[in-house]
């Protein structure tokens, strides 16, 4: 018996190999969940390294793993990583050949952004839109602080919600510090997995407190000179939602760089441009300079939305800093 079983210090069997769910990252160090519902420190095994992973992070939040326990420790090792279903990455900050996984096994992504305190750019919106398109994760535009907004700005965020309703993305208004609008919000969570980012600044955690009563994440004021916000979320962390659910709090991003996308696969990952391909007269249309090019007609035209164009051509040649 004792070869195949421990005695955790909270007092449940540790069964030599269980499974279960990463619900934290810290660096070296995840919290997993197991499907007896216990929560237990692990590390990866050492051989796990070794594999050849080109990413800053080979274990995310959301991985399915396989555990068993380190030897005289309360501890667990990860041995076993499951197939992933899907999962986002973006560039590591300092590391740009490496990326970073955010999160895995997702059923949707929710981009919280601001038009003021901070401004989220449109560049920013887009290229989280195109990682979630190339990954094939549904995604979500929610606009915070609608709180701060006169008549002028609410004519500003209607425009800016059309150009990504106009592009096949959902968006919605909601203001975190108020609860206005909350109960869209938990409609759309229950019963999936969802990721949850933005810009550092936009009320991420503050719209996760008004979610998860009691669990009180630290907010981060707007620093002044820049009007950005302070980093308040380090690492990646999972919370059971109350209603059903999960969600998944990431760390406040500043730049979101582009992973790992083929220049030939980008116009499929913007849906307007999509629908357009079809129609272009050369089947490898680049969409920048050819006759016959089906979006540069559409743009012509202002049925293409010309910022949405503007990250196109962006990320195309590799200029990571439009804003």
């Amino acid at each position: 018996m004792t070869n195949n079983y421990r005695i955790h210090h909270q007092g449940f069997i540790f069964a030599k190999q269980m499974d279960g769910l990463v619900i934290k990252s810290t660096g070296s160090w995840y919290e997993v969940l197991t499907d007896g519902g216990k929560t237990v420190n692990c590390r990866i095994k050492g051989k796990f390294r070794t594999l050849d992973i080109k990413t800053t992070n080979p274990i995310a939040v959301g991985d399915r793993v396989i555990i068993e326990p380190e030897p005289d420790q309360e501890t667990g090792l990860i041995t076993t990583l499951h197939p992933r279903k899907n999962y986002i990455i973006r560039k590591s900050v300092n590391l740009s050949k490496q990326a970073q996984i955010i999160a895995a096994n997702l059923d949707q992504a929710f981009l919280i952004v601001t038009l003021a305190s901070p401004r989220t750019s449109l560049g920013f919106i887009d290229r989280f839109l195109v990682t979630a398109e190339a990954y094939e994760i549904p995604a979500k535009l929610i606009f915070n602080k609608l709180d701060l907004f006169n008549d002028e700005g609410l004519e500003i965020l209607e425009e800016h919600q059309l150009i990504y309703e106009n592009a096949g993305y959902p968006c919605y208004s909601v203001s975190a510090i108020k609860e206005t609008n909350l109960d869209q919000i938990r409609d759309l969570l229950k019963d999936k997995v969802t990721l949850v980012s933005g810009h550092s600044g936009v009320g991420k955690s503050t719209l996760i407190n008004a979610l998860l009563p009691g669990k009180e994440l630290k907010t981060g004021q707007i620093s002044d000179w820049s009007d950005k916000g302070k980093h308040t979320t380090t690492f990646a962390e999972m919370f059971h939602l109350p209603f059903g659910g999960y969600l998944i709090d990431t760390p406040g991003i500043r730049e979101l760089g582009v992973f790992d996308i083929e220049k030939q696969d980008l116009g499929r990952l913007f849906p307007e441009i999509r629908k357009l391909m079809g129609n272009c007269r050369f089947h490898n249309c680049r969409h920048i300079n050819e006759p016959g090019c089906a979006a540069l007609e559409a743009l012509d035209k202002g049925e293409l939305e010309s910022s949405r164009y503007d990250s196109y051509l962006s990320i195309y040649h590799d200029n990571e800093t439009r804003g």
